[in-house]
């Protein structure tokens, strides 16, 4: 009984250690972009603007009222190749976006009673791309988020379905910081209409191509 007893505690800790080293290399070489506190390392896009985002229990959250606009978030660092992760929930009728670089927005919107996927859907590489499935969730769940771009190319996982696989996005899409799509950009976050919330914003920059001029 004894030796049972070892085998099987021994056999938990291995399985709990595996576990624990899975977790360890999924999040390998991503840091966090908001530490779930307060907007550190973030700005407002044009500030001189008002700012309708606010930080609850580890979210970040955009509030807007019927009939408003809000304002935009962009991070002091700028990125190149990189990939990055995030949650978002999203009310149904609600839009925001979630750019890279500040130019090229993966879609945010609530969605999911529409049943399809569009150019200007959740999820879309807006006005380019409509997702290779409809993926989006109902207007009570987190949705999940993995992006990467290398050069102009553009791969999303959302909620994990793969929606776009290398999309070459050599334009910027729609109210993007500027046309330099040739250059490093920040993540922007989109105060359109409606509320959004964020959480487990993280990104890890990657080295399998040179940034320009470089």
């Amino acid at each position: 009984m004894k030796r049972t007893f070892i085998r099987l505690s021994t056999l938990i800790l291995l399985t709990s250690t595996g576990i624990t080293f899975a977790a360890d290399k999924d999040t390998e070489g991503f840091r966090p972009l908001f530490n779930g506190k307060d907007l550190t390392g973030w700005k407002l896009r044009r500030p001189d603007g008002h700012n309708s985002w606010k930080v609850e229990d580890g979210v970040l959250k955009n509030i807007v009222n019927k009939g408003e606009h809000g304002t935009d978030l962009v991070t002091e660092d700028k990125f190149w190749n990189f990939t990055v992760r995030y949650d978002f929930m999203v009310p149904d009728g609600s839009n925001s976006g979630f750019y890279l670089r500040g130019r090229h927005e993966i879609q945010i919107l609530g969605d999911y009673q529409r049943g399809q996927p569009s150019k200007n859907g959740n999820g879309a590489i807006y006005n380019l791309k409509a997702p290779d499935t409809f993926a989006s969730k109902r207007a009570d769940e987190w949705q999940t988020v993995e992006a990467t771009m290398i050069g102009n190319k553009i791969t999303v996982i959302l909620n994990g379905q793969k929606i776009h696989d290398n999309v070459e996005c050599d334009k910027a899409t729609g109210s993007e910081i500027d046309n330099k799509v040739k250059e490093p950009g920040p993540i922007f976050l989109q105060g359109d209409h409606g509320t959004v919330s964020f959480r487990n914003i993280r990104i890890k920059e990657l080295k399998s191509a040179a940034e320009p001029g470089k």
